[in-house]
């Protein structure tokens, strides 16, 4: 990952709850520039920094956000939707079964030819390789199991997983409200 004193492309701007945490780890909670200055002037943020680079009306000059805050803090207790992203982020984004990173797909560990359902507890990350192996059997019939227990993860449980995922760049000017191990690159 590269930290860089350059402002990213486009000018994101990270977007923090009112608590100076990010809304999330992955993906990382970005507005582009002009979301951040609405956002502004609608009075639903505050400007916590600064990039170098200004924007102009012609009755007004302003420096363009990096990091701002929400004004009303947004819970993160609640419970996290139940989407192909969350699925692949609890599961590391590796096949539960032999762990490649590598065309992933959803398994019913259930089949659903067998009753089966689509919740947290029956659906587990596999490659197509995997998926395809097992069929609609049972795991003892194909003699797959798991390396992971599906369940329904919390927020913050998904929040731990996004920051093992940092994204390619970060501007120094996050970096007091990120966690992630890295190295300011001159």
């Amino acid at each position: 990952m590269q930290v860089t004193a350059h402002p990213p492309r486009g000018w994101p701007c990270l977007v923090l709850n009112a608590d100076y945490q990010p809304l999330s780890y992955y993906p990382l909670s970005v507005w582009p520039w002009q979301d951040a200055i609405k956002a502004v002037f609608l009075d639903r943020v505050n400007i916590v920094s600064e990039y170098d680079h200004q924007i102009h009306s012609p009755s007004m000059t302003m420096n363009l956000p990096s990091v701002i805050s929400l004004k009303d803090f947004i819970p993160q207790n609640r419970p996290p939707a139940f989407t192909r992203f969350n699925v692949f982020l609890r599961d590391s984004f590796a096949c539960v079964y032999c762990g490649s990173p590598h065309d992933l797909t959803f398994d019913h560990v259930a089949p659903r030819s067998r009753g089966g359902r689509t919740t947290w507890q029956n659906i587990v990350t596999a490659c197509a390789p995997c998926n395809l192996k097992k069929g609609g059997r049972s795991m003892r019939e194909a003699k797959m199991f798991p390396r992971r227990v599906p369940h329904q993860p919390s927020m913050h449980e998904l929040q731990g997983q996004g920051r093992k995922f940092p994204p390619n760049f970060l501007h120094e000017s996050w970096m007091d409200y990120l966690y992630w191990d890295v190295e300011l690159e001159p």
